[in-house]
């Protein structure tokens, strides 16, 4: 490895990363993982490299002064301008025959790589370029060469090269390489030759080692699908997701943090469908090819890959990250006749990685109608008339400005994209060609909407946001937005720990990049309520249910093996993605505080919840769990944190219990985690009380005999003590945590805690909106503020006497 490449032909086996200007980056990192990585477990499919002196010799002379001439004189911005000379330098490509020196050696190449793996024929193979500018850690050019699949025989691997070689010339590949300053005539092509994995019958896609959209860099983020990875690669399918905590994964606990089900409508199959030896050779046509099909139904409800699986997938990630020293974008495969999961490609991350120091934060100031809804990349908002581009070659339709809505993208599409406000498109995951050049570009984009096309045809202004969670959103009109930015350095010491309140699993990775101390307030409602959808105990009686109700239910369960494994999965999944997120700072999560009414909501849930006058004084909190009807439900969520801290090991997590109302409530709920394996003390895990009604500081003494410390929510507090509904719009302005009543609750609990040497903390939104509630509470000692991402800067910066 390393020697310098001379000729045309080079084995994977005998190159690696000091041979990228012979073999380009693809060609060099997959003979780098061959060599370094294969005895570590990493399985990477045998080929050959094409050298870029075979290129350079074959664009040597009249035809390579021709394109160059024809390059200098374009202006890419002239759209038209660049279709044009494009098309025409691939018609001087296609046209000029392969020299028949390197033909040769391309066919003996070959035949020697389909002797190796004692093929019975011709064997099939992928054709794909290898730039010498290409997947560097500054630039991806992600897909903007072609990729032939199941090419087989000497002719048709002789035409896909030719093919590859045209593709260097592009719209997209000359606009790309001008956009990132990259001389046309510097970069060069090599083309790779790799043995084909049967994922046909199987299923491929890509992973990142870190979170694609916040940067987070503990985690490995898959995607997967049923049959070829061009599928999840351009955006033909929503793909499954998963997210494996590194942590975990190399302590050799389960180390599944998420699962998201995608659609997975269709997948990309060898056309000659044959039931081919393990290498995919055998009789047949000398091309083969490839083409799409549907998905059977039940196929589609299940994940496309197990829990085995992505974990050891995770674990060829996290090997060649380690190798490379930085975080990767790595294209896999498993083959559906052996069972082996195979590594395609590993390039550098391009966008997160280059990212540091500063958070830019994006905040709607209105809603509007949603129009459509899909997966949110980029975290960034974005407006203006939506424009519905079926094919690349309406690209004179398009304005610079526009929102550009299409059933899919790929590079053809790049020249557009580059002019667009935002993007939004029917399919496609967070690893699709749509979202992966969205994010270089830095625009918002909002994928596998489903129908986008369809509701936006006659839309007009829009507005597209991706800064609410995973789910972006497309509003009519154009709405009012501010952009912010914080950048991060050494925080000031203050006398006192800022914390954040996270009930939305889906921003904990982008959240845990703000300044903190941990998680104050992590609520279950939440999870319960956006991931799962359903009342647990209809859950618990599924099998008794009526029809329609249970086809409802497997709906939202689907992909799991049972109702209630769905449920406690789910809550392990959201609790366990904001605990990694934090760790190993402390992560408090409040056990579920629905109200009967909120209960009611969810699927099933008027069947099992009473109909009270004031739920909000009614059957909430700890006498929901003590009561016989309750408490199988609450045993679930007792069984999802078990998961977390034992089977993950994220024992940063804490729990907090609501709505506390008398001592002997405390001592019956604190008994009762006990007996679900949530035993105070046991493996270091403390219980911490809500402290919202009087009761809790006039007897805080007695309470924190049987909890680690107290969180105050001064919403409740505040409520109780003044005798109101905070709810009601009538006696609104008598609302006020600073209340002289209020005020002395809060300091009785203070003192209680600090008497006790025990945890103190506040969860309400009080000191975010009243800075000098924020400065009292400092002056009486309280240990910890957790507070709104949005205000927690600004509030500690205040409590420092600066600015941000």
């Amino acid at each position: 490895m390393g020697v310098a490449v001379s000729g045309y032909i080079a084995s994977f086996e005998s190159v690696g990363l000091a041979d990228l200007e012979s073999v380009g980056g693809k060609n060099a990192s997959l003979g780098e993982m061959i060599s370094h990585l294969s005895a570590a477990g990493v399985d990477v499919p045998g080929g050959f490299a094409i050298t870029a002196r075979a290129y350079r010799d074959f664009l040597s002379g009249e035809l390579g002064e021709r394109i160059h001439a024809s390059l200098d004189a374009l202006d890419v911005e002239d759209l038209g301008a660049l279709a044009r000379t494009g098309s025409e330098i691939r018609s001087w490509i296609a046209d000029t025959p392969l020299p028949p020196g390197l033909a040769a050696r391309i066919e003996t190449a070959y035949r020697e790589l389909g002797a190796g793996g004692n093929a019975p024929g011709d064997i099939a193979v992928a054709v794909r370029s290898s730039a010498t500018a290409e997947d560097l850690p500054e630039a991806s050019f992600a897909g903007q060469q072609d990729t032939l699949l199941n090419v087989r025989g000497v002719e048709a691997v002789l035409a896909a090269v030719h093919e590859v070689y045209a593709s260097l010339f592009t719209d997209r590949a000359i606009a790309y390489r001008v956009h990132h300053g990259f001389a046309h005539r510097d970069v060069a092509l090599s083309v790779g030759v790799q043995r084909m994995v049967r994922a046909d019958k199987g299923s491929s896609g890509v992973m990142f080692t870190l979170d694609t959209e916040s940067g987070f860099r503990d985690v490995v983020f898959i995607t997967s699908a049923y049959g070829l990875g061009e599928t999840v690669v351009q955006g033909g399918v929503n793909p499954d997701e998963f997210y494996v905590y590194k942590p975990a994964l190399r302590a050799g606990r389960h180390a599944i943090l998420r699962r998201n089900l995608g659609g997975k409508a269709i997948k990309l199959v060898y056309a000659d469908a044959r039931d081919a030896a393990t290498d995919g050779a055998g009789a047949g046509p000398a091309h083969a090819s490839v083409e799409t099909v549907e998905v059977p139904g039940e196929a589609r409800l299940r994940f496309s890959l197990t829990d085995d699986e992505v974990h050891e997938l995770a674990r060829q990630a996290l090997l060649i990250e380690d190798h490379y020293g930085r975080p990767m974008d790595i294209e896999w495969a498993r083959d559906g006749v052996d069972g082996g999961l195979r590594i395609l490609q590993a390039r550098p991350e391009t966008v997160q990685s280059r990212t540091g120091g500063v958070i830019s934060r994006f905040t709607l100031k209105e809603r509007g109608e949603v129009l459509a809804e899909g997966r949110s990349i980029g975290g960034r908002i974005g407006g203006g008339p939506a424009r519905v581009i079926e094919s690349a070659s309406e690209i004179a339709r398009f304005r610079r400005g526009d929102v550009l809505v299409t059933d899919m993208t790929d590079p053809d599409w790049e020249p557009m994209m580059k002019q667009s406000a935002a993007i939004v498109t029917n399919r496609g995951g967070r690893t699709c060609h749509a979202a992966i050049i969205a994010r270089e570009l830095g625009i918002p984009a909002v994928v596998g909407c489903g129908d986008a096309t369809a509701q936006l045809a006659e839309a007009g202004d829009v507005t597209v946001s991706c800064a609410e969670g995973d789910t972006g959103y497309v509003y009519e009109g154009l709405l009012d937005f501010e952009e912010g930015e914080i950048r991060l350095g050494a925080m000031p010491r203050i006398p006192v720990k800022i914390m954040l309140n996270v009930g939305n699993p889906d921003r904990a990775f982008d959240f845990a990049s703000i300044p903190n101390h941990g998680v104050g307030l992590a609520r279950l409602e939440f999870i319960i309520n956006r991931m799962i959808g359903v009342h647990p105990q209809a859950l618990l009686d599924f099998e008794d249910l009526p029809d329609e109700l249970q086809r409802e239910i497997r709906i939202q369960h689907a992909g799991y093996a049972d109702p209630v494994e769905f449920y406690v999965e789910k809550l392990t999944e959201g609790v366990a993605t904001i605990a990694a997120a934090f760790a190993p700072e402390p992560v408090i999560v409040r056990l579920s505080d629905f109200k009967s009414n909120e209960y009611a909501d969810l699927i099933g849930g008027r069947r099992y919840e009473p109909n009270e006058e004031n739920p909000m004084l009614g059957f909430r909190g700890a006498s929901r769990y003590v009561s016989e009807s309750f408490r199988p439900a609450f045993e679930l969520e007792c069984r999802a944190l078990r998961r977390v801290r034992r089977s993950i090991g994220l024992d940063n997590v804490w729990v907090m219990v609501p709505f506390v109302r008398t001592v002997a409530e405390a001592r019956a709920v604190v008994d009762l985690l006990a007996a679900n394996g949530l035993a105070r003390g046991e493996d270091e895990l403390q219980l911490i009380m809500m402290c919202e009604l009087p009761s809790n500081a006039l007897l805080a003494d007695e309470f924190l005999e049987h909890f680690d410390g107290m969180s105050i929510g001064s919403n409740d507090m505040t409520q109780l003590t003044l005798g109101l509904d905070r709810d009601s719009g009538l006696i609104a302005e008598i609302f006020d945590e600073r209340d002289a009543a209020v005020k002395a609750t809060l300091s009785m609990a203070i003192r209680a805690c600090a008497r006790a040497g025990k945890y103190i903390g506040i969860c309400g939104q009080g000191p975010s909106d009243y800075p000098d509630l924020a400065r009292w509470l400092v002056e009486e000692g309280i240990e910890s503020m957790s507070l709104n991402p949005d205000t927690a800067v600004e509030t500690w910066m205040f409590l420092a006497g600066e600015e941000v």
